[in-house]
């Protein structure tokens, strides 16, 4: 039988140093940042061990960090992929970032769809670009009106424009079907807005769900790869642009710039994962199926009045307090549960009145997360 990686006990996870752990009060049970409380796969454990004894810190060598994506993405149906498409990047948001700013000039406008991960608004905005939203809609679904009509707002007066996709999408961790894809492609080429796709969780969707390659439905298109958010690897970043097969211009256009690669340690553990990190994952992957209706049945108990959607992919989950806790229902829980959440608020239209919760934890923590909530509503 997999091993249930998510069998950590409170006390061991309170000793660790991450931001997860130590931004609050040791009183505080934090469900907020994407960092999963499991540990790490015996094979990345292994290649790091070795790097390390070894000495083996300088540059990005020969670690075949490319080749073993391209086995590792044989799990999806993404015809034609091969190594050559493939450009180690030094982490998704820069990777975004950089083919984003390929596609547009100073004060064009990005696409994105509310509520969505706050950095695809925060490092654009630093970036010199506008962002213009296309909120989801009611079932956190892409809404193509709503694309329809941030495209032409975005290219008015034959402005240049672009569009960040979240693919799977973070919060709510709705799994985009190939239909919806393939609608959202028809309007890229109608618009002429190029699509730069984060798929950071694409490993981690969930039974009776399918990840879908956004370069699948859009060959002129990028993604954006990394093993971090599945393996729980955010301390050694890396990450790979994923071009499809009419993509290159745009990957000859990035490959002539000066950027960022990946660091050493960072390519030596996701090649780790994607190699011979299968068994892992699939305990993983079990422990959160277990997790996303443990929530919702924890909530049904304890929290009765807060929507809860059972997500389809990631372990990133979207609370709908409606007005019970005010707009920002994580600050209440926060003071009054003493357990972290994500703000609402900063994941832009749509964030009012809801928080985000991780379920990547043991289901003690869950239960004790879902108690803390009933005992703050109760409050109101």
């Amino acid at each position: 039988m997999t091993a249930d990686p998510f069998d950590v006990p409170l006390s061991r996870l309170r000793e660790r140093t991450s931001a997860k752990w130590r931004h609050y009060a040791p009183d505080v049970l934090p469900l907020w940042v994407a960092e999963m409380d499991v540990d790490l796969a015996e094979p990345i454990q292994e290649a790091l061990v070795r790097a390390v004894r070894d000495g083996d810190l300088g540059y990005p060598g020969s670690t075949p960090y490319a080749e073993a994506f391209v086995g590792f993405a044989r799990r999806w149906d993404w015809p034609g992929l091969d190594a050559s498409r493939v450009i180690p990047v030094q982490s998704v948001i820069l990777g975004y970032v950089d083919a984003l700013l390929e596609h547009t000039d100073a004060g064009s406008a990005v696409i994105v769809n509310s509520p969505v991960y706050p950095p695809f608004y925060s490092y654009l905005i630093q970036a010199g670009r506008e962002i213009v939203e296309a909120p989801l809609d009611a079932s956190l679904r892409l809404d193509p009106d709503a694309i329809e009509r941030a495209m032409s707002e975005a290219t008015a007066g034959g402005r240049r424009a672009a569009y960040l996709l979240c693919n799977p999408h973070n919060p709510g961790g709705t799994a985009h079907t190939r239909a919806e894809l393939q609608t959202l492609a028809d309007l890229s080429r109608r618009h002429g807005v190029p699509v730069v796709s984060d798929e950071i969780h694409a490993p981690v969707v969930h039974a009776g769900h399918e990840f879908v390659p956004y370069v699948t439905v859009d060959p002129t298109a990028v993604a954006l790869h990394a093993a971090s958010k599945a393996f729980n690897l955010a301390a050694v970043p890396a990450a790979l642009m994923v071009g499809g097969v009419e993509s290159g211009p745009l990957l000859d256009a990035f490959r002539a710039g000066k950027h960022h690669a990946p660091a050493h340690l960072g390519v030596i553990a996701q090649t780790a994962a994607y190699l011979h990190g299968d068994e892992w994952l699939t305990g993983m992957l079990a422990g959160l199926e277990r997790n996303r209706f443990l929530v919702r049945d924890l909530l049904a108990e304890h929290a009765p009045g807060v929507d809860y959607r059972v997500p389809e992919a990631t372990y990133l989950t979207w609370l709908d307090f409606g007005d019970a806790l005010g707009e920002d229902p994580a600050a209440v829980l926060l003071e009054r549960g003493r357990v972290a959440l994500n703000r609402g608020l900063d994941f832009g239209t749509g964030g009012a009145g809801h928080a985000r919760l991780n379920i990547a934890t043991s289901p003690e923590i869950l239960a004790e997360a879902a108690r803390r909530i009933g005992t703050a509503l109760a409050g109101s």
